[in-house]
């Protein structure tokens, strides 16, 4: 039963306006948590938290004869001289091993159905198949709600998953954590303040006033404590108030004190009107008084199943007894595992628990003939998947799949990746500083080249050098995504909001952001190197390493999509870069590359805005590179006496039938682009081609993200 305001602490409608804190020490003092826990008010969680009026139309989760298997693969054989060794103990099939075998239970609205046994023993496997995460084709048995089977739509609706992991922005406070979950999952008929009041009760509800202006933290930076961060994890799940709410592990890593507290928020929420199914390792004497129901696993079998009360005379009944002053849960996994070692295993276990259920016969309560969406509907109108619809007003049965539309989901993710960069701006500063360093050191090795055969070299080379730096330098975009990757999963998995937001937020934020990267580059180096056109020469520049900063990035993020690990990713992004640089025409022109291998230079990121900016560096027909005794400035010839080389000339001139003098040009700057084999794509398409290649490698990491985010087990 929720209590009044407690003295001194502040309400739901309180101000929220407070500065981050980082605290010198985190407490975790039982009695201070616990008068924190009943603050909150009883109408105003009835109003925005959850419904504590005793439901109507109860619902009943069912499961029945769960079977799931896996396939193990086979044991490589020993083998000599690529002959396999025909011993009679290997295996050349792979084996079948069964995580869940013929479970059966049932779960209702109001209690906790723990999941308990050592492990491997199949609770973290059960959750997952009660929760729609295991793919239907590979699970076997039925799920039902209310005795109809649910939709794996319906299902992320109405329902949450807690993960064991808290995955966690470190540097976003508990509100602002909170505030930002209520934002995708509640809908946009709900006003701000209303989410807002929902936020500061859920706060309350959870236990987490004192710290719901304290960052949550992490490795670098100090935070919230254990307990305090499990809440969260719960809280940010919760905050539509599901009506099935499914937990791995919740307790796991918690001091006693903190997985009490948990378990009491837990059952809270499911006397609110939920149901409430956690695996749990080894409860404590407390936490076992919090459980409604149990169900012991070993091996993929129930060894027991019903409330905790009848333990005792359970395991009296098999023959052996617990004491009264023992703590029945640790007795009872004693006994499974010294079965799990004996010669049987768990069979007579598992036999006696079918027996004893059916002798029992369990009561069975009055289950509403509402149907399913009728019986949502009502739940609904008691304040239950908060809608922001008033409580009197004629439901529908039929739930969207996602609270927001499209828009308003790239909003929220924009406004929270922004607020994380604001948090740690020392990101885009290391990435600013190696842009800069790099200009300046371009800038003074490049400084003011002139028009020489030399100097169209060594432009040759600058432009090379720069276009593969905007690449480079994007890589760092790998470990920002790696570290996203499990909450975005995470909250993907039950709809809070659609891939292809988190797609577009992605793009629209990486622009600003780009947009400084590039301008610093030009800016640094245009001029400082003496490049041609002037003003609009400059902006196509800045354009050009404005693309390339583009695609460079866009193709980061794809590759991070796909590579889960940063090491990893480092190394295919160095590896494939180097072959687009390769291939990009500077080395090698198009030419010359082997036919086999002509296909990579058209894929070669590099090769476009490389070929851009020589376009807008050598564009000019009039503007000479090489003139008369210049054309052995590269040779062997270059020592020999000008007065030699003007000789020379004249046996050319009168040779070839034309006067070449000293100051004839003989290499233009389209004589340069021909030799480079720059001729059959402007520096306009060279432009939109890089920019297409940006969006083409978003569209993939897109799809990278739609095929590789799925949590079902197979």
């Amino acid at each position: 039963m929720l209590m009044g305001h407690a003295d001194g602490i502040s309400g739901p409608g309180s101000s929220s306006n407070h500065p981050i804190t980082y605290p010198e020490s985190v407490l975790d003092d039982e009695d201070e948590e616990e008068q924190i826990l009943y603050a909150a008010s009883f109408e105003e969680l009835a109003s925005y938290a959850c419904s504590s009026m005793p439901p109507s139309n109860p619902f009943v989760l069912s499961f029945n004869n769960l079977t799931y298997s896996v396939k193990v693969g086979p044991k490589m054989p020993f083998s000599v001289c690529g002959k396999a060794d025909p011993s009679p103990g290997s295996s050349e099939t792979a084996s079948t091993k069964v995580l869940l075998n013929d479970i059966s239970g049932e779960a209702r609205e109001g209690e906790i159905m723990a999941v308990l046994g050592a492990s491997g023993s199949g609770k973290s496997t059960l959750i997952d198949a009660l929760a729609d995460r295991i793919a239907k084709e590979s699970l076997k048995g039925s799920v039902t709600l209310n005795g109809e089977v649910l939709e794996s739509r319906l299902l992320k609706v109405i329902s949450a998953y807690v993960m064991q992991d808290d995955l966690l922005f470190p540097m976003l406070t508990v509100e602002e954590t909170l505030m930002f979950s209520a934002e995708f999952r509640l809908p946009r008929s709900l006003s701000r303040s209303k989410k807002k009041a929902r936020v500061q009760a859920l706060i309350d509800q959870l236990g987490l006033r004192n710290a719901a202006n304290t960052v949550i933290g992490d490795e670098g930076h100090r935070g919230v404590s254990g307990g305090e961060r499990r809440r969260v994890s719960i809280g940010i799940d919760i905050v539509h108030d599901p009506i099935l709410l499914f937990l791995d592990e919740p307790t796991s890593g918690l001091d006693s004190t903190s997985a009490f507290m948990v378990v009491r928020v837990l059952q809270r929420i499911a006397r609110s009107g939920s149901i409430v199914m956690l695996s749990m390792h080894q409860p404590s004497y407390r936490i076992l008084t919090l459980l409604d129901s149990l169900i012991f696993l070993s091996h993929g079998q129930t060894v027991f199943g019903g409330s905790p009360g009848s333990l005792p005379e359970f395991f009296g009944q098999f023959g052996h007894p617990i004491p009264e002053n023992e703590n029945r849960i640790e007795l009872a996994l004693d006994l499974i595992r010294e079965l799990e070692e004996a010669p049987d295993g768990t069979k007579t276990l598992v036999e006696f628990n079918k027996s004893w259920q059916t002798m029992k016969n369990p009561r069975t309560r009055n289950v509403s003939k509402l149907s399913l969406k009728d019986a949502i509907s009502a739940s609904i109108s008691r304040g239950k998947l908060v809608s922001g619809a008033p409580n009197n007003s004629i439901l529908t049965s039929s739930v969207p799949t996602f609270a927001n539309p499209l828009w308003t989901e790239m909003m929220v993710l924009s406004k929270r990746s922004l607020l994380n960069a604001k948090r740690m701006p020392e990101l885009f500063g290391i990435r600013l500083g190696a842009v800069l360093v790099t200009g300046i050191i371009l800038a003074t090795v490049f400084y003011h080249l002139d028009n020489s055969p030399r100097g169209a070299q060594e432009r040759l080379s600058f432009f090379a050098f720069a276009m593969s730096t905007t690449y480079y330098t994007c890589a760092e975009s790998i470990p920002a995504f790696l570290q996203e990757r499990y909450i975005f999963m995470r909250e993907t998995a039950y709809n809070a909001y659609r891939r292809s937001s988190y797609v577009l937020a992605h793009s629209l934020i990486s622009i600003p952001s780009l947009i400084v990267l590039s301008i610093a580059f030009a800016a640094t180096t245009f001029w400082a190197v003496g490049l041609d056109g002037g003003f609009s020469g400059f902006c196509f520049f800045f354009f050009t390493i404005l693309s390339a900063f583009w695609a460079g990035s866009s193709f980061v993020t794809f590759l991070s999509g796909v590579v889960s690990h940063v090491m990893l990713g480092f190394t295919v992004v160095v590896a494939i870069l180097a072959y687009f640089l390769l291939f990009s025409g500077f080395f090698i022109s198009r030419d010359r590359i082997p036919s086999y291998w002509l296909w990579f230079h058209y894929i070669s990121l590099v090769k476009y805005p490389y070929e851009a900016a020589l376009q807008n560096e050598f564009h000019d027909p009039a503007k000479c590179f090489v003139r008369g005794v210049q054309m052995f400035d590269t040779t062997p010839l270059a020592a020999v006496p000008l007065a030699l080389k003007l000789k020379m000339l004249k046996s050319i001139s009168s040779t070839l039938g034309m006067n070449i003098t000293s100051n004839t040009c003989m290499v233009t700057g389209t004589d340069i682009l021909r030799q480079q084999g720059i001729t059959d794509i402007s520096k306009w398409n060279c432009l939109w081609i890089t920019i297409a290649w940006g969006f083409f490698f978003r569209i993939l990491f897109y799809f990278a993200l739609l095929l590789g985010s799925n949590n079902k087990r197979r």
